[in-house]
């Protein structure tokens, strides 16, 4: 895929561009790798006896919260000196939503993997790139269009 399209770059709010190719060699291990990492954190510590849907879920938009309050009520300027001030605690926050996606995902017998790109293949569909292309309208907008 990497080839199909133009590497995707995230200029606005970092030091220099991110080119997407560049960073997901820079990515480490597994989604099953992190899988066995958090179940065996939470099993040492026998939390799986408060672990039901509507806590791991509400725990999951609790630190949801978390990366959006780094960014409230900042202008562009001061969201992009802000991500590169506080990149380390901006990355603690998503590996927060990230443990919780994972744990949820372990819980529910989801392939992560597997669902992210059938998700995918939907969005494709929703939003092809003939009509989606540099605009922000949701699907249902694309579809009007017809």
């Amino acid at each position: 895929m990497q080839g199909s399209s133009p590497p995707c770059t995230f200029r606005s709010y970092t030091a220099g561009a991110v080119v997407f190719g560049a960073i997901v060699e820079l990515m480490s291990d597994s989604i099953k790798d992190h899988t066995k990492l958090v179940r065996q954190f939470c099993e040492e510590r026998d939390w799986a006896q408060f672990h039901n849907p509507k806590d791991l879920a509400a725990s999951l938009v609790l630190e949801a919260a978390e990366v959006l309050e780094h960014f409230q009520w900042k202008n562009p300027e001061e969201m992009k000196q802000h991500l590169i001030n506080n990149k380390s605690q901006i990355a603690e926050e998503l590996a927060d939503t990230y443990y919780w996606i994972v744990l949820m995902c372990s819980y529910f017998d989801i392939d992560l993997g597997e669902a992210l790109e059938k998700k995918m293949e939907q969005n494709r569909e929703k939003y092809p790139v003939a009509k989606a292309k540099g605009r922000h309208a949701k699907y249902t907008e694309l579809a009007a269009e017809d």
